[in-house]
């Protein structure tokens, strides 16, 4: 057995969404005043780094964190390849997802320089959401900080996977991992109230 990370670290200058909250860490409490320990404190967007997206991100009635079924963030899942291509919709899935994958994360290999947010990625179109749910997915992750085009106002494929009861995985790092069978394990955060969380993305070899 062997745990491949497929996270994006978490610390200072990590990209986030223009305008949002950057990534800061530091020390509320030093052994030294406190005579015992050190105490860090985290600042951060709820999208930094690998994270997931709740349906209460894109829609005001949405699900929240805490209200997700952990289950579907571990087990099962199929590594893609998908390079080269501006969107991905359901004619380029056809052939790579069989029926019962619960669980498909497709590598784009567009966001080249992981030290920037990217000025464009390669993005699902809505019509793969209809396409996966009919194949059994219930979770989709992607190498990129969205689903949707960088500039989406909208955002189709947010709205659509969710009506397809797909739910959504982003940031993954996955330039070194070879496509094929892992088992996945992305659970997020017990978050009340939150839109999204940061995971800790592993792959285990089956």
């Amino acid at each position: 057995m062997t745990l491949i990370d497929i996270s994006q670290p978490l610390k200072r200058g990590v990209p986030v969404w223009p305008g949002d909250t950057e990534f800061s860490f530091d020390l509320a409490w030093r052994k030294e005043e406190s005579g015992s320990v050190n105490v860090g404190r985290i600042t951060m967007s709820t999208h930094t780094g690998t994270h997931i997206d709740a349906p209460f991100h894109f829609e005001d009635d949405g699900s929240k964190v805490i209200e997700l079924d952990p289950a579907v963030y571990v087990g099962h899942a199929r590594l893609i390849d998908l390079l080269g291509v501006e969107s991905i919709g359901a004619e380029d899935l056809k052939g790579q997802v069989p029926g019962g994958i619960a669980r498909l994360l497709i590598r784009t290999g567009s966001w080249r320089d992981r030290n920037r947010f990217p000025d464009n990625i390669t993005y699902l179109r809505p019509d793969a959401a209809p396409l996966l749910a009919d194949r059994g997915v219930r979770l989709v992750g992607v190498d990129v900080p969205s689903v949707d085009p960088i500039d989406s106002k909208d955002l189709p494929a947010h709205h659509a996977l969710h009506a397809n009861a797909v739910h959504i995985l982003e940031g993954l790092m996955l330039d070194e991992v070879e496509p094929g069978d892992y088992e996945l394990i992305s659970l997020p955060l017990p978050l009340q109230e939150s839109d999204g969380s940061p995971v800790r993305a592993m792959l285990r070899t089956l």
